[in-house]
């Protein structure tokens, strides 16, 4: 794993550099595979980054976008991730509409719907049972207590290790989600975090030791490049 760290002046300063390094992943990896798979993240952080890829001249009938977790909503709810991403980005640019795939909110139940989204990438990608895909880019945030996707202290998603996508848990409230080990597969991940209300989960995450279930985004250890772009008030005590 490369893991690259790197502090920004304030929350302008993370969106552009983090568009620089999204549009970058992007272009290298249409450069060796013809296409990019790109994960988004929900969330405050990443909506203005997702407003300046949309202002991007980018090849984006070859580029797929998927998400890393999302809501038990429809697409029209306010809370939906997937409707954030639309609003910010997707429906500004000539993205085809077979290139955009949600996951799946309207089933029986957020399991089966979980299952099915699992059987949906496999197929993309083309994987057989019980092996990952590689996502090029995977954009992740991490909350207060250290959860990143839907992957929260000490719920059932983090024990799951052999399906791509699983049911994550909010104080009751379903979510679908990757998996750490789907997340750990990406030719890179990339964290982005501001707000000074971080500084405590960042810590843990950063610590030497702390345990995993308490602290999820230390799961996060993809086998290619790992970044933590992070504003000054989330970041200064991890200056060195």
């Amino acid at each position: 794993m490369n893991k690259i760290v790197e502090v920004l002046p304030d929350k302008q300063a993370l969106i552009a550099r983090s568009l620089e390094v999204v549009v970058a992943k992007i272009q290298g990896a249409i450069q060796e595979r013809s296409r990019c798979t790109i994960a988004l993240a929900g969330g405050g952080t990443p909506k203005p980054l997702y407003e300046a890829i949309a202002s991007q001249q980018l090849p984006w009938e070859q580029i797929h976008v998927f998400w890393g977790d999302e809501r038990y909503v429809s697409p029209e709810h306010p809370d939906s991730n997937q409707g954030m991403a639309r609003k910010a980005w997707l429906d500004q640019v000539a993205l085809p509409a077979a290139n955009i795939h949600p996951m799946p909110t309207d089933g029986t139940t957020p399991a089966a719907d979980a299952q099915k989204h699992g059987a949906q990438l496999q197929e993309f990608f083309g994987t057989k049972v019980g092996e990952f895909p590689s996502f090029d880019i995977i954009l992740l945030g991490i909350g207060d207590d250290a959860h990143t996707a839907s992957l929260f202290p000490h719920t059932e998603a983090l024990q799951v290790e052999d399906q791509l996508v699983t049911v994550g848990n909010k104080d009751g409230q379903p979510r679908i989600t990757f998996t750490a080990p789907l997340i750990n597969h990406a030719h890179c991940v990339l964290f982005l975090v501001a707000g000074v209300n971080k500084q405590p989960a960042l810590a843990q995450i950063f610590a030497p030791e702390a345990d995993s279930l308490t602290y999820p985004a230390r799961l996060i250890q993809p086998q290619g490049e790992l970044w933590w772009l992070l504003d000054e008030s989330a970041g200064q005590q991890l200056k060195s």
